[in-house]
């Protein structure tokens, strides 16, 4: 059995969803005709107010059981995990905000001790290796083991470490979230993008005490590229917004009318060093972000432990899901 744990309206799970019942598998509790190997799309967030997790040792065995609500699952069959987008356990009508915490953080811990015992393939990772995975300074030190270029970089939050790195980098310095997640302003969601520093933030560099930042050299690019690797599979997109002044230096502005998608050749040894990061890093899938400078050479920025791909399949016409697909069904096969 392959289990997809990931929210409701997952544009993601459902690609690879199709892909793998063009594969011949079917979803539980579809009403799918029976295929030879079954899915289960299972949300964690229904986990502990509408579904129900077991773990039961008697007699020197054990029992691994979900209760979807509709379903009884002996998880024991999991053959396959994707960790597309889980939500994490939910205690909503637990009504106090403290109390549903705790309930919350006790669910998490029951299902991480579950999934500790799965004798299952992940993708990417179970949760600990993920979150491990996506920390930027631990994946970039890999980054650098295994010979990537990458741009000198700074983590800090020591004010006068910014002019200093400003002066190194010759004026042309950029500065990024360390961890770019959403995050609220006034009441908004709002996202920190790639910002290009000049003279006047250094004049406000007393700021950076609270809260540390990345701090690298601005790095003149031909194309930027999304890599996406699945297991040994590597599938590069390039991504060209020379021509767009709101994504040119951070493409997650998603200027589509001005920004230019399509398939990249990688060389093969830049490639296999991309294999190679994503499992140096405990991951069997990872989105990674690289630059292209205009001389040819191949910097490396990023990796994202989970990191988005639908628009490298929607726009590059990359196959991800298919890619995914045949990861997940390989399990099933072995």
């Amino acid at each position: 059995m392959i289990l997809i744990m990931s929210e409701r309206g997952d544009g993601a799970a459902e690609r690879v969803l199709a892909a793998l019942r063009r594969r011949g598998a079917h979803l539980v509790g579809s009403g799918d005709a029976a295929g030879r190997w079954p899915v289960l799309w299972w949300d964690n967030g229904d986990f502990p107010g509408r579904s129900r997790i077991t773990a039961a040792f008697a007699g020197g065995e054990r029992r691994l059981l979900l209760d979807t609500g509709t379903e009884l699952v002996d998880l024991s069959r999991v053959t396959a995990v994707w960790r597309s987008r889980p939500s994490g356990p939910r205690a909503d009508a637990v009504g106090d905000a403290t109390q549903r915490a705790h309930a919350e953080l006790q669910a998490e811990v029951l299902l991480d001790g579950v999934w500790s015992l799965l004798d299952a393939r992940w993708l990417p990772g179970r949760r600990a290796d993920e979150l491990r995975a996506h920390n930027k300074v631990f994946h970039l030190a890999r980054a650098i083991e295994l010979g990537f270029t990458v741009p000198d970089t700074t983590y800090t939050n020591d004010p006068e470490r910014l002019a200093t790195a400003f002066d190194a980098a010759g004026g042309r310095l950029v500065a990024k979230q360390i961890a770019a997640e959403r995050f609220e302003v006034d009441g908004a969601p709002h996202r920190a993008y790639t910002t290009v520093i000049n003279r006047r933030h250094l004049t406000s560099r007393h700021r950076l005490r609270h809260e540390p930042v990345i701090l690298q050299p601005y790095v003149d690019k031909a194309v930027e590229l999304r890599v996406i690797v699945v297991g040994e599979r590597v599938l590069a997109a390039e991504i060209d917004a020379s021509d767009s002044p709101s994504a040119h230096e951070d493409w997650r502005h998603y200027d589509n009318d001005r920004v230019r998608y399509g398939p990249h050749r990688l060389p093969a040894e830049v490639a296999r060093r991309c294999a190679r990061l994503v499992a140096a890093v405990g991951l069997t899938y990872a989105a990674l972000d690289l630059i292209v400078t205009p001389g040819g050479e191949y910097v490396f920025l990023e990796l994202n432990s989970n990191g988005a791909w639908g628009f490298v399949e929607l726009w590059a016409g990359l196959p991800v899901s298919d890619a995914i697909a045949a990861w997940l069904m390989d399990g099933e096969e072995r």
